[in-house]
């Protein structure tokens, strides 16, 4: 059945076929530089004539990966089959609004029907409308400022060296307020920052082995603010990882087999860089050979590995989160970040696939040290399990929704690790879950 005659225009484009795929990329950067949303047809020619494409199972796998790996800020196109004039084509739907778009390391716009490229002027001002309109200062519509905790943005102000008025005046100084509350400060200073965003939270596992293909010993999700997640994260290492000691004059001074200066400074510039964006958690994975951190969201601006290592060239996605870590000395304003950890762990190597960018440490394990606990640790029990027991100590009655707000973990975790201890034989239930209690074995 023939169908209306498809023609370019400057939001949509037409590949006679995917050996035209780069092209096409570059096609979609432009779109969405200009307009933010369009369609991108292969199997059709410019001129609107079907000439159709051949389409095996590897063929939508192979535009969907290729888009992933050359367009920066990621985007997720919808890439489906059609059928136009009785011939296979293929659409990609696409939308974002993350500008400005590149694509192979370059960005473009949309004129016409026609692709051009950005000078480094327009480029300068697409990045400075990017800072105003960007993930961190956009507004909650869910948040307003009851939301916020009083409690946290007095200890921020205190630490900071500031004088605390009113919650609004505080947060209109630090820039976290605009017609409404922003994104940063749910995250930074609201009281349930997980009542306003799923999966922006802290996941962390400890395996048997050397891939996550082996037996976890422990796999624990934690929420609340960046400060919480941040501290939550140093501790989870401290308990996953070796820890001996040494003297310093009478005084005895543990000593982790990573430094902590260095995975407490990695552990900041994930929740500092990443991009908020992406609907997606924090990883903190402990393993018998390394300690790996992962932050959604590559290396921000164009820049490379390379870049930050060798040339110390730093570019900050979230410039407002910044400025709050740097007031109270979490970051520096020049990126020093990088060369600190190299500096305290040589080794350190830094990463980057799909959509995620990564620390890994690598572990100096003992043969005769137990793996993933610390050296002196009697009770093979994560700090979590240990945590759950002592509050089911004082609290026989305890339920599952308490442990989970008392812990600030999900009530996921708290029954995954309640199961734990009771395989191991360490609390058991005696009676009904409402009336019920927990009985500890001695």
């Amino acid at each position: 059945m023939k169908k209306n005659k498809l023609k370019e225009s400057e939001t949509l484009e037409l590949k006679k076929s995917t050996s035209e795929l780069k092209e096409g990329i570059i096609s979609v950067v432009a779109i969405l530089n200009k307009h933010q949303k369009g369609k991108l047809y292969f199997g059709v020619k410019n001129n609107g004539d079907v000439f159709g494409q051949e389409i095996t199972e590897n063929t939508l796998r192979k535009i969907s990966k290729t888009i992933s790996d050359n367009i920066e800020p990621r985007i997720y196109p919808k890439i489906e089959k059609k059928i136009i004039d009785d011939k296979d084509c293929i659409l990609v739907s696409f939308s974002g609004q993350n500008l400005p778009y590149f694509a192979y390391n370059r960005a473009y716009k949309r004129v016409a029907d026609e692709d051009k490229k950005i000078s480094q002027k327009e480029l300068e001002k697409m990045f400075v409308q990017k800072n105003k309109l960007s993930w961190e200062n956009q507004i909650n519509k869910s948040c307003s400022l009851k939301d916020i905790s009083d409690d946290k943005l007095k200890k921020y102000v205190k630490k900071a060296g500031l004088n605390y008025t009113t919650k609004k005046e505080v947060l209109e100084k630090l820039e976290l307020i605009n017609k409404g509350v922003t994104n940063s400060a749910v995250i930074l200073f609201s009281k349930k920052p997980e009542l306003f965003f799923k999966l922006l939270n802290l996941r962390c596992a400890t395996f048997l082995g050397v891939d996550t293909g082996s037996e976890p010993l422990d796999m624990t999700d934690y929420y609340g603010d960046l400060f919480e997640l941040i501290e939550f994260a140093e501790k989870y290492i401290l308990q996953h990882i070796n820890v001996g000691m040494k003297l310093k004059g009478l005084e005895r001074v543990d000593v982790p087999e990573i430094n902590k200066d260095a995975f407490r400074e990695a552990i900041i510039n994930a929740f500092c860089h990443r991009d908020y964006s992406i609907p997606q958690e924090i990883n903190l994975a402990v393993f018998k050979d390394r300690v790996e951190i992962r932050n959604p969201g590559k290396l921000y601006g164009n820049i490379t590995i390379n870049d930050i290592i060798n040339k110390n060239v730093s570019k900050r996605r979230n410039p407002l989160i910044a400025d709050i870590f740097h007031k109270i000395h979490y970051v520096e304003k020049w990126g020093t970040g990088i060369n600190k950890i190299l500096s305290l762990e040589p080794k350190t190597k830094f990463e980057e696939f799909a959509n995620f960018f990564q620390v890994v440490f690598k572990r100096s394990v003992s043969k005769n040290a137990p793996v993933n606990a610390p050296v002196n640790a009697p009770v093979k029990l994560s700090e979590l399990q240990n945590n759950i027991l002592n509050k089911i100590l004082k609290n026989p009655h305890i339920t599952y929704d308490e442990l989970s707000t008392d812990l600030k973990i999900y009530r996921t975790t708290v029954m995954r690790n309640i199961s734990k201890l009771k395989n191991m034989k360490i609390i058991k239930r005696v009676g009904s879950d409402k009336a019920g209690y927990w009985e500890t074995k001695k």
